[in-house]
């Protein structure tokens, strides 16, 4: 007998769960990984039955998993994803070649969880369910290798009952500190927990200081190798093209000259670096160029930079803490517009809009739209409001993600430029209206 009756049933009982993405207690209360584990035992420990390749970091973590997963399909694997939060349909979160998990197949992993559930000595979380579903479809439709990224940090986070044949950390600044604590050290050390005995820890960080705390985690954890940007590997080159970026890339293994990568902003040369590195060390071997070539080609990023509208240009940026937006104040320089540059942004609460539009500001965006997303944690516009206006901008509150995208155009005018950050769930409502449905991609979506 079926447990449940459709989609929205399931989705109805999983949301019934813990929220940790939308209420985010402390997650100094909530140390463990023991529902995890009974929960995998459960199922029959489906996170072992394909090698895994885990990442985490405090921006970039999406964008690389994308392209890895692109480099690993381009190589003839079938890869299956798991990121998070998603844009638009919890689908996105769970990917099989680029294709996210259908419906019918959602509800049966579903159901699965929600027959063990009662045998659990606790009741789990959402994206602990989440999590699980993903790791028992993927062992279900037999994918070749699995590419995780961490909701958030490392140590703590549900993913790490996974022990990644290579692990990942792009980079570290400050982000959710009030779960992952006050300082870049302890960021740095906690994110580095999902460094497993025997595997590769692929760092992207280049902070001297933070290094040496991952490299001493890792270490002590009993990694194989270290590799860290600027010493194994490297971006070497990294030119604004057409539509992406032309970038030249070194590993430990090979060198790699004038691939594009698809994807906007000098950031994403950074992240291919680590995205090739983690996939020679899966392998054991430098890809061929060919591979590299197409694997980059095949990747999409929604809600990254993305051009989702002309006249005026407008862009979608998931940044959401201090360092995103740094990012993006950056990539605003590849765009030239003659007109108007106007910033629809709207913010959780426990992030600092005034350092958070700083960047923004000093680039040159001289107007603001602010906006409250749609999430229990929203914070209100007129705050957002307030600290646009004292960084120098004119503002306008809007009541609604859509009310802000519509002025925020008629601002701009045919000759401007709209950028939409802040949040992902501002960019995920404004990307429905821009753009509709999420495609289906043959990378993953977007991470944080």
């Amino acid at each position: 007998m079926n447990t449940f009756k459709s989609l929205e049933d399931a989705l109805a009982w999983l949301d019934r769960h813990i929220d940790l993405e939308s209420k985010v207690p402390t997650r100094r209360s909530l140390p463990t990984l023991e529902r995890m584990r009974e929960l995998m035992a459960l199922l029959g420990e489906p996170e072992r039955a394909y090698p895994a390749l885990h990442l985490t970091g405090t921006n970039g973590k999406g964008s690389t998993a994308a392209m890895l997963t692109a480099l690993l399909g381009a190589r003839g694997l079938a890869v299956g994803t798991y990121t998070s939060p998603n844009l638009a349909h919890v689908n996105e979160r769970i990917s099989r070649a680029g294709t996210p998990i259908d419906d019918a197949s959602l509800i049966e992993v579903l159901e699965a969880l929600a027959i063990v559930e009662p045998s659990l000595s606790d009741r789990p979380t959402r994206f602990e369910l989440l999590t699980a579903a993903a790791f028992s479809w993927f062992a279900e439709v037999a994918v070749d290798a699995a590419v995780v990224e961490v909701g958030v940090g490392g140590t703590w986070d549900a993913t790490n009952v996974i022990d990644g044949v290579v692990a990942v950390v792009t980079n570290v600044s400050y982000d959710h500190t009030d779960i992952l604590g006050p300082t870049l050290e302890g960021i740095a050390r906690d994110k580095a927990g999902i460094v497993k005995p025997g595997s590769v820890a692929v760092v992207g960080e280049v902070d001297p200081d933070l290094v040496s705390v991952i490299r001493s985690v890792a270490e002590a954890s009993g990694a194989a190798q270290v590799w860290v940007r600027g010493e194994e590997f490297e971006c070497t080159k990294n030119r604004l093209a057409v539509g992406g970026r032309l970038v030249d890339l070194r590993t430990p293994g090979a060198v790699y000259h004038d691939l594009f990568v698809p994807l906007h902003g000098e950031h994403q040369g950074l992240n291919a670096a680590c995205a090739l590195a983690a996939g020679e060390a899966f392998f054991g071997a430098p890809l061929h160029p060919d591979v590299v070539t197409e694997g980059f080609s095949r990747v999409r990023v929604p809600g990254r930079l993305e051009v989702v509208g002309r006249r005026p240009l407008s862009l979608l940026d998931g940044a959401h803490n201090v360092a995103g937006m740094q990012v993006l104040a950056t990539a605003l320089g590849d765009f030239a517009v003659t007109g108007r540059t106007v910033a629809v942004v709207g913010m959780l609460g426990g992030r600092d809009p005034s350092a958070m539009l700083s960047p923004v500001a000093s680039a040159g965006v001289g107007h603001l739209v602010a906006c409250a997303p749609a999430s229990p944690r929203a914070q209100p516009a007129e705050v957002v409001a307030e600290a646009a206006e004292a960084a120098g901008m004119q503002v306008v509150v809007a009541g609604s993600v859509d009310a802000a995208v519509a002025i925020a155009k008629e601002l701009a005018g045919e000759d401007g430029l709209v950028v939409v950050a802040g949040s992902l769930y501002v960019v995920a409502e404004a990307r429905e209206l821009l753009v509709g449905r999420p495609e289906q991609q043959t990378s993953a979506p977007p991470g944080r």
